[in-house]
């Protein structure tokens, strides 16, 4: 689905991300961690074409990365669900408004029964008509996973979801992220927090992957 190939992202002089190669499966469940400012946040971008390597390949569905168009890209985007780590809303809209634009930019329709059953599955059924700055980091987290994952993408990329929440809401998050795994998704959630980690790999295959000296290296059981 999405595959790395002798990839290095140069930023500043130097490359940040080095002769990185993986291959999401689907179905798979990835965990990546390393130091703050080790590259995280780059290798997502790589992941869903925000940024380009500065070698190497990214194939994206079995596509080169560096051959797609502007559409190109936009339409593989469609098969990507992407958590930010800012939890960007439009503060002027409600909560199910926001959660509907996925739907405008994707060209389809909501029937209205889809986003009522998905704001009640992260239970966030009784705020659809609130503005975002009531919400708490949890619901906010929760509402931005829930808008990932609202036009059925096949991958979840997940930048730190659980970064600023406490304990037992990063165990709400999990739950999610486990119960969209079990659904056939692809999911790759970028993380500093061990024991998330750890609570994962209790309930199912996650395999987890370690950013050292600008390489991707899978980590052991120290875990």
């Amino acid at each position: 689905m999405i595959a790395f190939e002798n990839v290095a992202y140069n930023y500043g002089g130097g490359d940040l991300l080095s002769d990185v190669s993986l291959r999401l499966a689907p179905g798979s469940f990835h965990f990546l961690t390393g130091p703050s400012g080790s590259g995280k946040s780059t290798f997502l971008k790589l992941a869903y074409a925000e940024l380009r390597a500065t070698s190497g390949r990214v194939n994206l569905f079995d596509r080169d990365v560096k051959t797609l168009s502007r559409d190109d890209v936009a339409r593989a985007r469609r098969r990507i669900g992407i958590v930010h780590q800012d939890c960007k809303f439009l503060d002027h809209m409600s909560l199910a408004a926001n959660m509907a634009l996925p739907f405008t930019v994707s060209d389809r329709e909501s029937d209205g029964q889809d986003m009522k059953d998905l704001l009640g599955w992260v239970g966030l059924d009784h705020l659809a008509d609130a503005l975002p700055p009531q919400l708490s980091g949890g619901e906010r987290q929760r509402a931005a996973l829930a808008r990932a994952v609202i036009v059925d993408p096949d991958v979840i990329l997940a930048d730190e979801p659980t970064g600023n929440v406490d304990w037992d809401m990063s165990l709400r998050i999990l739950t999610l992220l486990v119960e969209l795994n079990r659904m056939g998704k692809t999911i790759l959630v970028a993380t500093h927090d061990l024991n998330l980690i750890r609570q994962a790999k209790a309930q199912i295959q996650a395999r987890v992957l370690r950013i050292a000296k600008h390489r991707i290296q899978l980590a052991g059981a120290d875990l």
